[in-house]
């Protein structure tokens, strides 16, 4: 009978081992698409999935609040070429991270969010589970696509499906729905093996029509006052040997966007940032690489580009083509194929672009550059410490160190910064991006340092700071080499506004006067600093990217400096009403 008994216990064992559960079939079937990190936040109903996929070696990197770890997930996006993954709890938590999957879709940032959900049966009769929501019809006007699972053999498509629609055509935020019940669904193990799928070629290459790139290479050929402009698009495509053989092959001046600074360092001569309003202005023909007409660019009208212009437009989505004013040669497909079939037809003999064109741009390039440099010399001692006199030593922090992450958010903090700082390498440079929106800075901390492996500068306006700023806990938890410079004003904008009424309550864009962020660093183990001067600033910064260790410099900057909406005062009207 003992023998008997041990054989039923061996059965039971081997029947136990060939079992399986949708756990364990989404983390493999992550693993199985080379997706190794995930940021979340564990709770019901995804708290074992976190566990587990933490105990068969994913990086789970766990935030206080979802939107922070939406916002990671869309910047590793972009950062790897992969899609991040952000996994969070059913409603309140799918409803945090829906924010960072609009803000990655409207982006171009391949990113899914994967939530827990209610069982569908409850949700349809609206019987009033647990955080009861109908997730997926919330989450599809907000992304690229969105897809729920419901039976453990099916959770192989579903992921298959997610990245490839994250990162295929034109990248975007992706959600999807995996409700409690399929969680725990079971199967035979080889089964849910065998349904898994490795995802072949997710992004395929996209190569333009023949004559869509002679259009626009004769059209390039034929300007007096030609421009490159480069978006964030060509940094995440990594096409930037190509961009710049043709930049520097054309003698064409280039204009980055924001996250395309460092495709070519600042400091190259061709660059024409420093000479932006006129460039755009007076150019004749533009090629947009990797860039949209959209409000960062004044909808391609208006006074902001001046004389008329033709455009040639690299997308490889064709709708984006006469979205706001007309193309002239759109050329569609990927941004990779599509510069390398125009650099292949440019030719040894294209005519490069006039004296009088370069020396013009040259001429209002350092001449703004010197009144820069006389500007951030002359702040250097301002007390108190002003934009420019802080922004000086980050300049010179990052030119020693191009190869660290910067991270920029804020309203006079951004603004003053994508002028100021020069970026050296791509994809160095992460900020705001297309919908301007704040609170992206600590999440983008995070995922840079765990997806690069290398030192963060985050450099936050204190308003800005607010909407993330608790994530400093996450930041000391996993040790991470960040250092954040939150510049303090004591507002939004200016913190010396006050009530028109005389009333108690403060006004409605100041803060708590003399605030210590630096305190909150301390106060979960990491290193604080309270600097005035730009020396000391210096100083503080230099020692955290040495350290390595969580670094908090609250930066104090006069009151008084900045201005309404940063560079933005038009899109924030002002009342003319009188009472």
């Amino acid at each position: 009978m003992a023998e008997v008994g041990n054989e039923l216990q061996r059965h039971a064992a081997e029947e136990h081992q060939a079992q399986t559960d949708g756990f364990h079939l989404v983390i493999d079937a992550l693993k199985l698409n080379g997706i190794e990190n995930i940021y979340g936040l564990p709770g019901i109903p995804v708290t074992d999935l976190a566990r587990l996929a933490q105990a068969n070696g994913m990086r789970v990197i766990s935030f206080r609040h979802e939107q922070n770890a939406g916002n990671a997930a869309a910047i590793a996006g972009f950062l790897t070429q992969k899609p991040g993954v952000c996994l969070t709890v059913s409603a309140p938590g799918f409803l945090n991270g829906l924010t960072a999957l609009a803000h990655a879709t409207t982006n171009c940032f391949p990113m899914i969010l994967i939530s827990g959900s209610s069982e569908r049966e409850i949700v349809d009769l609206q019987q009033g589970d647990y955080e009861e929501m109908d997730q997926l019809a919330i989450a599809r006007p907000h992304a690229k696509a969105a897809f729920r699972v419901l039976h453990a053999e099916d959770i192989g498509v579903g992921i298959a499906r997610a990245i490839r629609a994250a990162v295929s055509g034109r990248p975007g935020g992706v959600y999807l729905d995996l409700p409690a019940k399929l969680l725990g669904q079971s199967m035979e193990a080889e089964k849910g093996r065998k349904s898994l799928i490795k995802v072949v070629d997710p992004a395929p290459r996209q190569l333009p029509a023949p004559d869509s790139v002679d259009r626009a290479v004769a059209l390039l050929k034929s300007a007096k006052r030609p421009l490159i402009l480069v978006g964030k698009g060509a940094a995440y495509a990594r096409a930037e040997a190509d961009i710049r053989t043709l930049v520097e092959k054309t003698g064409i001046p280039y204009l980055p966007m924001s996250m395309a600074k460092g495709l070519l360092p600042d400091t190259h001569p061709q660059s024409a940032s420093a000479a932006r309003s006129y460039v755009l202005a007076e150019a004749d023909v533009v090629l947009l690489v990797g860039a949209r007409l959209n409000w960062l660019l004044s909808h391609g009208k208006g006074k902001t580009w001046g004389k008329p212009k033709q455009f040639i437009q690299i997308d490889i989505a064709p709708t984006e083509m006469d979205s706001n004013v007309a193309i002239a040669a759109p050329v569609v497909g990927d941004i990779g194929s599509c510069v390398s079939a125009i650099l292949d037809k440019v030719g040894d003999d294209f005519a490069r672009p006039g004296a009088d064109w370069l020396n013009a741009v040259a001429d209002r390039r350092d001449t703004n550059l010197a009144k820069m440099a006389e500007t951030l010399a002359r702040s250097r001692d301002a007390s108190p410490m002003n934009f420019h006199g802080a922004l000086g030593v980050l300049k010179d922090v990052v030119k020693a160190n191009p190869n660290i992450s910067f991270v920029n958010e804020g309203a006079n903090t951004l603004d003053y910064a994508r002028a100021v700082i020069d970026m050296y390498e791509p994809r160095k440079r992460l900020d705001v991006g297309t919908w301007g929106v704040m609170g992206v800075g600590m999440g983008y901390a995070v995922a840079a340092a765990v997806e690069t492996g290398k030192p963060v500068l985050a450099l936050c306006g204190d308003s800005a700071f607010g909407f993330s700023g608790m994530e400093v806990e996450t930041i000391c938890r996993y040790n991470l080499p960040v250092c954040i410079v939150i510049f303090n004003n004591n507002g939004v904008y200016k913190g010396i506004d006050v009530n028109p009424t005389g009333g108690r309550d403060p006004a409605v864009t100041t803060f708590v006067p003399g605030a210590r962020y630096d305190k909150m660093m301390e106060a979960f183990g990491g290193v604080g600093a309270n600097v005035t001067t730009p020396a000391e600033l210096e100083a503080a910064v230099n020692e955290a990217l040495r350290s390595g260790k969580p670094t908090l410099v609250n930066a104090v900057i006069d009151p008084a400096a900045g201005t309404e909406s940063g560079r933005l005062t038009n899109l924030n009207p002002q009342s003319s009403a009188k009472k």
